[in-house]
C-alpha cells in the first residue's frame, strides 16, 4: 500500500465507521492522510455509519429462500418499519438470504463475509446501505434446514414482498412422498408454527434454562398451596410436563382443528400417502424477537424529527 499501511486502514475504519474497501479507497485518494480521508468519507456520507450503528435496529424484514432440499431464513434489522418498505433494503434482504443458502451451518459472520452478488461482501453492501439509507441496519441471524429426500416448505406471514415479511417459517419434511402431498402438508404445518410459536421440535429440544425458569415458577406456585412437600413436587412435575406439551411442536394441538397433536397430523398424512413422512425440523423467525428497544433510541428519534 503506497503512502499508508493496513494499520492505517484499520484506524480509519475505527474513526469513521466506514467499510474496509471504502476506507482503503479514501486513503488512496488522499495519499494516506487520515484526517483528509475522514473528510472524504464524510463528503460521501460514509463516515456516519459508526454513529448510526449505536442505535437499536428492531424493525426490518425476515427473508426465506429454498433451493432443492435446503432452506434458510435470515433476519435483517433496521431502525424503522419505513426502511423495511424501501426497495433498496428489500433487495438487500432478498439477495443476502439467497447468499445464505451457500453458507455452511448458521455462521452469521461467514454470511457477512460472503461475496455479495453486486460485488464486495455482504458487509460492504450493508455498510453502503447504512450510509445511503440513513439508518442503522444489522444482519442479525440465520438458520438453515435440510433433508436428504423430501421438501422444505416456506411460508411468510404478513408478507411485505415475495418471501419477505414479519414472520418467516420453513418446514423440513423427510419423505419419498410426492411434492403434491408434502407441499400442502408443509404449508398447513407452517401456518400452525407461525400462529402457535413452538419453542422446539420436541420436549427434549426445549432450552434447559427455559425449563429451569418454568420449574422455579411452578415451585413458587406449589409452595403457596401449603400442601405437603411430596405433593408440591408432583405439582411441579405436572406443570413442567404441561409446559413441554404446549411448547414442543410435535405435541402441540393443531390450530386448524384444535384437537389433534401435530405428530398425529403428520402420521395421518403419511398413512394416507402410503409412506412415511417425518417432520425433521423447522424454522420460525419473528422480526425483532428478543430485541429490546432502549428509551434513548426513542428520544433520539424524537429529537431528529424535531430538527427536521
Amino acid at each position: 500500500m503506497a503512502g499508508f499501511t493496513a494499520a492505517d486502514v484499520k484506524k480509519l475504519r475505527e474513526m469513521s465507521g466506514a467499510g474496509m474497501m471504502d476506507a482503503k479507497k479514501a486513503l488512496e485518494e488522499t495519499g494516506g492522510d487520515l484526517e483528509a480521508a475522514v473528510d472524504a468519507l464524510r463528503a460521501k456520507g460514509l463516515a456516519a455509519v459508526q454513529k448510526k450503528s449505536s442505535r437499536t435496529a428492531a424493525e426490518g424484514l425476515v427473508g426465506v429462500a429454498v433451493e432443492g432440499t435446503k432452506g434458510v431464513a435470515v433476519e435483517v434489522n433496521s431502525e424503522t418499519d419505513f426502511v423495511a418498505k424501501n426497495e433498496q433494503f428489500q433487495d438487500f434482504v432478498r439477495k443476502t438470504t439467497s447468499v445464505a443458502l451457500g453458507v455452511d451451518g448458521d455462521d452469521i459472520e461467514a454470511l457477512k463475509g460472503a461475496a455479495y452478488p453486486d460485488g464486495g461482501t455482504v458487509t460492504d453492501k450493508l455498510t453502503n446501505n447504512v450510509a445511503t439509507i440513513g439508518e442503522n441496519q444489522q444482519v442479525r441471524r440465520m438458520k438453515t434446514v435440510s433433508v436428504e429426500q423430501g421438501a422444505i416448505v416456506p411460508y411468510m406471514h404478513n408478507a411485505a414482498a415475495p418471501n419477505l415479511g414479519k414472520i418467516g417459517v420453513l418446514v423440513a419434511l423427510e419423505s419419498d412422498a410426492s411434492a403434491d402431498v408434502l407441499e400442502p402438508l408443509g404449508k398447513q404445518l407452517a401456518m400452525h408454527i407461525a400462529a402457535a410459536f413452538p419453542q422446539a421440535l420436541d420436549a427434549d429440544g426445549l432450552d434447559a434454562d427455559l425449563i429451569a425458569r418454568e420449574r422455579k415458577i411452578a415451585a413458587e406456585k406449589a409452595a403457596e398451596s401449603g400442601k405437603p412437600a411430596e405433593v408440591q413436587e408432583k405439582m411441579v412435575d405436572g406443570a413442567i410436563k404441561k409446559f413441554a406439551k404446549e411448547n414442543a411442536l410435535l405435541s402441540q394441538v393443531f390450530v386448524m382443528d384444535n384437537k389433534t397433536p401435530i405428530a398425529d397430523v403428520v402420521a395421518a398424512a403419511g398413512k394416507e400417502a402410503g409412506t412415511t413422512i417425518t417432520l425433521k425440523d423447522y424454522v420460525r423467525f419473528q422480526l425483532g424477537e428478543g430485541i429490546e428497544k432502549e428509551e434513548s433510541d426513542f428520544a433520539a428519534e424524537v429529537a431528529a424529527a424535531v430538527k427536521g
